[in-house]
């Protein structure tokens, strides 16, 4: 029997409207990524896309409605309720969170930093506030220097992020901080999504974060499609951060990025067979069976556009990743499925830098699909794994 694959690629935080809660969440019904993207940029050039059918999801300047789309194209609503990476990526995998993640809008409680700075040996901490993580670099730089004290900070979402300079504590530190971190949540039952670590250079006087070093420490999900996957014997292949937002867990192959432009052409390489697969894989000389899933986390959208309300930046970035459709498409096989999704909002033309409780988008494409045409409005990012397994069976 032919290998058959499916490709997952999210665009992250490209969300195309708000949810009906989104008042609970903070966020306005006005915020819409997508739309307002679209908009701040006078339109934008995505023919790949919208060959797909994204137009036919809402009214997107410059991205036009198709009478024929060549993907089935839907709008997806969150059931679970966040508006996170961690929650949309664990939806989409078919884990749905009933129950938010907790937040911190006053900081971390005295005894949990106390714990961290004494598991840590690092002797003091700075911040300890929510904040824009940029912003909070730039400021207490120069004391992060005299004091060599990391900068904790937190956001909207569930996070408990670690900055500091490589060049003054290393990276390898950085790191071991982040997993006495996730440690101590956890076992201190604070249900927190991700500890980030962020590593930073200063370059010109300048604070810059290092995205390539960025890393992601998150709780494990429960069971997911990826765990049936891989416990089947198929290949599950991370790219991007999709390896830490899911902990490990139900991955057999991974890759990082440093950029969009990575994660695109390791995704385009995967398609083509050209990946090092045994030199990503978890475990050395294994076999696996003739079914796998490729699945490609793409950030900039998100952590250099949207929190930072880049709206020209947000739409270059689409547009890249549109140019990357068609090769992807064009080595594509028959037995090939690619989906295009998102998990979450960031609308970076409304107020504040936070994500944004939105719908996402979603287009299915194979080069036989049978089901192409606008589906509607469908309640689940969990409907990916439905398209999924009807094309792995």
């Amino acid at each position: 029997m032919a290998e058959k694959r499916a490709i997952i690629m999210v665009i992250d935080s490209m969300g195309i409207g708000a949810m009906p809660d989104c008042k609970d969440f903070g966020d306005i019904p006005e915020c819409n990524t997508l739309y307002h993207v679209s908009e701040f940029n006078n339109g934008l050039n995505v023919p790949n896309m919208q060959k797909m059918g994204l137009g036919n999801l809402g009214d997107f300047k410059g991205i036009n409605k198709v009478e024929n789309p060549t993907a089935l194209c839907a709008t997806l609503v969150e059931k679970s309720k966040g508006k996170d990476t961690t929650t949309g990526h664990w939806e989409i995998a078919g884990l749905v969170s009933p129950k938010p993640f907790a937040t911190y809008p006053q900081g971390f409680p005295k005894e949990l930093i106390d714990k961290f700075i004494k598991e840590t040996n690092c002797g003091g901490i700075l911040a300890n506030i929510p904040a824009s993580g940029t912003k909070i670099i730039e400021e207490l730089n120069d004391e992060h220097h005299k004091t060599k004290f990391p900068i904790v900070y937190t956001s909207a979402d569930s996070v408990f992020q670690i900055a500091l300079d490589t060049d003054l504590i290393s990276l390898e530190t950085l790191y071991k901080w982040c997993e006495i971190a996730r440690k101590l949540l956890d076992e201190g039952g604070y249900n927190v999504a991700r500890v980030i670590a962020r590593p930073y250079k200063v370059f010109d006087g300048k604070p810059t974060r290092i995205s390539k070093d960025r890393r992601d420490f998150s709780m494990v999900p429960k069971h997911t499609y990826l765990n049936e996957l891989k416990d089947s014997g198929s290949k599950v292949i991370a790219i991007g951060k999709i390896e830490d937002i899911f902990s490990k867990s139900g991955i057999t192959h991974a890759i990082h990025t440093g950029s969009n432009k990575e994660g695109l052409e390791l995704t385009l390489k995967a398609v083509k067979k050209e990946l090092p697969l045994e030199e990503i894989a978890y475990k050395k000389g294994e076999t696996y069976n003739n079914i796998s899933l490729i699945f490609t986390n793409l950030v900039d959208t998100d952590m250099l556009y949207g929190h930072r309300n880049d709206a020209k930046g947000y739409g270059m970035a689409i547009e890249e990743i549109d140019t990357y459709v068609k090769p992807i498409v064009e080595a594509m096989s028959d037995n090939d499925l690619l989906i295009i999704t998102a998990d979450h909002g960031c609308d970076p033309c409304v107020e504040g830098t936070d994500h944004t409780r939105e719908k996402v988008p979603v287009l299915v494409y194979a080069k036989n699909y049978k089901n192409c045409g606008n589906a509607g409005e469908l309640l689940g990012f969990d409907n990916i794994v439905k398209y999924i397994k009807e094309w792995f069976e």
